[in-house]
């Protein structure tokens, strides 16, 4: 995660923006007398906001972890996709 300031990022906005896609990290831009904000690539804020919908019930979430305790335990099956 890096930091600038929101001068830095309007100087050099294209560089930070390719950084920014090429890492898939976040980059926090901080503000005088402002909270800082963040941006990331849409595709990672999507993935934090499935990730929250599918643990955001107790059930589901020991579901989940029930079933990665399986693949860890080598319990997994592979199976193909099926075309319709």
């Amino acid at each position: 995660m890096g930091y600038v300031t929101l001068t830095e990022l309007r100087a050099n906005m294209a560089k930070h923006f390719d950084r920014i896609e090429q890492d898939r990290t976040e980059l926090v831009v901080t503000r005088q007398n402002h909270e800082p904000v963040v941006v990331l690539p849409l595709a990672e804020l999507e993935g934090l906001r499935e990730t929250l919908h599918l643990l955001s019930t107790p059930a589901n979430a020991e579901r989940l972890h029930r079933s990665i305790a399986e693949l860890d335990a080598g319990k997994g099956v592979e199976r193909g996709l099926i075309e319709k």
